[in-house]
This record gives C-alpha cells, sequence and structure tokens, in this order.
C-alpha cells in the first residue's frame, strides 16, 4: 500500500468540514483560507480548494460578494448560507463521532 494515497485521501474526507468551519467563523478569501489551513499544518492546492468551493456554491451552502480591491481585481468573499449552515451542524456531529471513535479504537490499541 502507498501511504501518501492514504493520507491524501483522509485529508480529502475532511476538507469540506474544515473549510466550511472556517467560513462559519467569518467571510473569507480563498487565499485566506489555504493560509489558515496550511497554517494549520493542512496543505491546500488551489486546484483542490477552488473546485470545492465550486461544488459548496452549487449545492447552496456557501454564497459569495464581490469586493473591490486597490491593489488588483475585485476579490470575491464567501459566507454560509441557511442551508450551510445547517449542513455544517451535521459534518460537525458527525467529526465528532468518528473521531471520538477513532481515538477510542487507537487508544484501546495502543
Amino acid at each position: 500500500m502507498n501511504i501518501e494515497n492514504t493520507q491524501s485521501q483522509m485529508r480529502k474526507g475532511i476538507l469540506e468540514y474544515c473549510i466550511l468551519s472556517i467560513i462559519k467563523r467569518s467571510e473569507a478569501y480563498p487565499s485566506d483560507m489555504a493560509e489558515e489551513m496550511k497554517a494549520a499544518g493542512m496543505q491546500i492546492l488551489e486546484g483542490t480548494l477552488y473546485p470545492l468551493l465550486t461544488r459548496l456554491k452549487n449545492a447552496e451552502m456557501i454564497t459569495y460578494r464581490w469586493e473591490e480591491s486597490t491593489g488588483g481585481p475585485p476579490r470575491k468573499y464567501f459566507s454560509l448560507t441557511e442551508k450551510g449552515q445547517s449542513f455544517y451542524q451535521e459534518l460537525r456531529q458527525t467529526w465528532e463521532e468518528l473521531s471520538g471513535a477513532v481515538h477510542t479504537l487507537t487508544v484501546a490499541s495502543n
């Protein structure tokens, strides 16, 4: 088995939750999201982030607004919709259940 592939699959499974968590706190600009993910130890490439944001927008989980920028093109700032808030709460509950179960299983095996 390839450890990098397994690690990648584990990260992909939690990306939506992490991105929605960032957006839930306040409106977010994609490069700021990527920086926050990097600071937390989770790398995310633009080629992963932008399609994910598009999927979330198309699913009506997030919306965006344009803001003019003094140093370049206008910026898109993303925020959660009401539907996104509900989805986030479901993901949060699922994460808490899964992380608790994984912790119990992995601590028991050490």
